[in-house]
């Protein structure tokens, strides 16, 4: 029987021989993140329940309530989804390899390449890193963590590919690598011609449409309004037995989208995120869009808070440039101008919280949780 085997352990070489080892073994891996506290290893551990798990003095432990594992899973990778409770998302190596495949095709990757791994590989973006080369024969160098200057120091060695978030893409010189596979939130505006960017989540084992194209073998269709994926690299199951929902292999991912003319993908966000104000419906990305395009405007992400007129009111969290000094009452008032010189009137924000930098997960998504609350 299949046992899961927890890697307590920053990223290194070590780590991945010892996914090779558990994998030769038949066993599956739950990479874990070395930026949890102590209390949330324990709850992810009672969750995940691990056969075995080896620290990061590679010392291995027994574990007393292990859960087995079916033959042929590889991967369990926790994601919090929308309510911070971590959930367990099962991949097998059948999943894994239809992804490393398909990425491999699209890029026409070889053994020649060197991928460079400094993004948290206890997230499905940073493993898939290691599947690819592993995949292809490339080269393959680990950092435990994204640092910007051990980035551009280590392109020396001739790193080619790497895989990044927004937040790390904007700190390095992206010309240094031939590629970058960009995700996890958002891309910003004129981005190099050597970033792709990937649209995917844990489910489909990571990005599985570049710059809107579908990988070999995903299939997308729209249902009223929502992004449906068929494709090899979708999950088993989760952790707690729970399989996934498919209509025939369908999808849901409650994402939000359309597709072009030319078979293009363009993803407008959650369903969950749509604000609904005065009974008008509103897209963040959208107004994130036309205010980001004001010359004070930094960094902005837009929600929708309860409001007992409107049902939902559009606030816009903004950071701005260093050198922007206004009142409350002009800012609010310059930003919604703005806004409807693109937008319908009701898109424009009716509040402004102003904050020093925008909080963000490990993958530079917007951590809504830890937004500051606001009153009805």
């Amino acid at each position: 029987m299949a046992r899961l085997i927890a890697l307590d352990m920053p990223a290194s070489k070590t780590f991945v021989d010892l996914v090779q080892r558990a994998w030769s073994n038949g066993d599956a891996i739950l990479p874990i993140d070395q930026r949890l506290p102590l209390a949330s290893k324990k709850m992810l551990m009672d969750t995940m329940a691990p056969s075995e798990v080896i620290d990061a003095s590679f010392t291995a432990s027994s574990l007393p309530n292990g859960r087995p594992m079916q033959d042929g899973d590889a991967l369990v990778i926790a994601s919090s989804g929308s309510t911070g409770a971590p959930k367990g998302i099962i991949h097998t190596h059948s999943s894994i390899l239809a992804g490393a495949q398909a990425s491999a095709t699209r890029l026409q990757l070889t053994a020649d390449d060197h991928w460079l791994v400094c993004i948290p590989v206890s997230h499905v973006g940073g493993f898939s890193v290691i599947s690819r080369a592993l995949h292809t024969g490339a080269a393959l160098t680990l950092h435990p963590a994204f640092n910007a200057a051990a980035v551009e120091q280590a392109l020396k060695d001739g790193f080619t590919h790497t895989s990044l978030v927004a937040t790390a893409l904007s700190r390095i010189d992206t010309s240094l690598f031939r590629t970058i596979l960009l995700g996890g939130s958002s891309a910003p505006d004129n981005l190099p011609s050597n970033v792709i960017t990937t649209y995917g989540m844990t489910e489909t084992g990571g990005g599985v449409v570049y710059n809107g194209q579908p990988l070999d073998n995903v299939e997308i269709q729209i249902v009223d309004g929502e992004i449906f994926l068929r494709c090899p690299m979708l999950m088993r199951a989760y952790r707690d037995d729970q399989t996934i929902s498919t209509d025939d292999g369908w999808y849901a991912t409650g994402d939000i989208g359309e597709i072009d003319d030319n078979g293009k993908l363009s993803v407008h966000g959650r369903q969950t995120d749509l604000i609904i104000t005065g009974g008008e419906n509103v897209w963040p990305s959208v107004v994130e869009n036309s205010l980001a395009s004001h010359p004070i405007v930094n960094q902005v992400v837009v929600r929708g808070m309860p409001d007992t007129t409107w049902g939902q009111r559009v606030v816009a969290y903004v950071v701005l440039n260093d050198a922007a000094q206004t009142s409350e009452v002009k800012l609010l008032s310059d930003l919604r101008e703005h806004v409807k010189q693109t937008l319908p009137a009701f898109c424009a924000p009716q509040q402004i919280v102003v904050l020093a930098e925008i909080p963000r997960t490990s993958l530079g998504k917007v951590d809504v949780q830890a937004l500051p609350s606001l009153n009805t």
